[in-house]
């Protein structure tokens, strides 16, 4: 791995070419309240985008709360979130996540990683994303981009985007963390992509692992 001044080189050299945190930026699919985008997050799971969004719309059409959302059967929930695939699996992990819910906090989603955690079918990717964009926590969520992109650079050195969480957020500095996570997404998908990085645009090509490798 690169070291951590290195590290902060990056970031530092991220937020001066990348927008950031942007007025704009919502949560886990534009969804307007903690309990929809924790369920959003899980709709998610191997999952493209347009087709979450899809999944969330029509279940979101039938039930928009814990209590509602138990109203409905599993063949009602399975049928409306079919777009985004492996939905009787979803399907229970909604069940079980509202009943959690509301057995365990009262319908309230909590705001810190460990109630969040403490939910059925919420993980580190998807509690991160809450806390940051439902609830403007200071946290870096890893998503597919930054995972991809922290452990190509050489800023983090893991197999799972939860160890990819764990180590960056040992290793990135307290400024990093409001808009770290937009800089190192932005970062990937506009140069460090998956299949064809643009490492001749790349602002932190002459610290990178993977270029170094390259040349």
């Amino acid at each position: 791995m690169i070291t951590d001044a290195e590290v902060e080189t990056i970031y530092r050299r991220l937020s001066e070419a990348m927008p950031g945190r942007t007025k704009n930026a919502k949560g886990p699919k534009g969804q307007p309240d903690a309990f929809r985008s924790c369920i959003s997050c899980m709709l998610s799971a191997q999952s493209l985008d347009r087709n979450t969004a899809k999944a969330a719309r029509q279940l979101f059409a039938l039930a928009d709360t814990p209590e509602t959302m138990l109203e409905l059967d599993n063949a009602a929930i399975a049928e409306a979130i079919r777009p985004c695939g492996l939905y009787n699996m979803k399907t229970r992990n909604i069940r079980k996540f509202c009943e959690s819910l509301l057995s365990e906090h009262g319908g309230v989603v909590p705001d810190t990683r460990e109630g969040l955690l403490s939910l059925p079918g919420i993980g580190r990717k998807c509690a991160d994303i809450v806390m940051s964009f439902t609830f403007g926590k200071d946290v870096i969520a890893v998503d597919t981009h930054v995972h991809r992109v922290c452990n190509r650079i050489g800023m983090t050195e893991a197999k799972t985007a939860d160890k990819t969480a764990q180590q960056l957020e040992e290793r990135s500095p307290l400024w990093t963390l409001r808009d770290g996570h937009f800089w190192l997404i932005q970062f990937g998908k506009k140069i460090c992509k998956a299949r064809s990085p643009k490492c001749t645009e790349c602002p932190v090509r002459d610290i990178c692992l993977y270029y170094k490798d390259m040349t």
